[in-house]
């Protein structure tokens, strides 16, 4: 199985730390380290590859488009990772254009394909 290279957008990074300081104001300190952790893992999860189980396909928000919910293996959370999967010069890429919360408008939220926001 070849390895998954997994870089974050600047908006997914905005996104991470968006949340982190919701999260702090409104539930703690504490709170915010557990969700930066919920958050981590399913980053760090996403280097397995895109057939990792709760990963879907979302051929209706755009090309190659999927997203993973956080909330798995018993840990919490109401965050969605929208990922796009690629192939870049002969390597396996997984590009995190998003973090939203799960009720949100996904399609709304999702960046333009223009390739120098990755």
């Amino acid at each position: 199985m070849d390895a998954w290279r997994v870089r974050l957008s600047a908006a997914a990074e905005s996104d991470y730390e968006k949340i982190l300081r919701w999260t702090t104001d409104n539930f703690g300190l504490v709170q915010a380290r557990v969700y930066a952790d919920t958050l981590s893992l399913a980053l760090q999860e996403l280097c397995a590859g895109p057939s990792i189980g709760g990963v879907k396909r979302r051929s209706e928000i755009g090309t190659d488009i999927h997203t993973l919910h956080v909330a798995r293996k018993g840990r919490k959370g109401r965050h969605f990772v929208m990922s796009r999967v690629q192939r870049i010069e002969g390597q396996n890429v997984i590009d995190v254009l998003r973090l939203l919360h799960d009720s949100m408008d996904l399609e709304r939220h999702l960046p333009s394909d223009d390739p120098e926001q990755i």
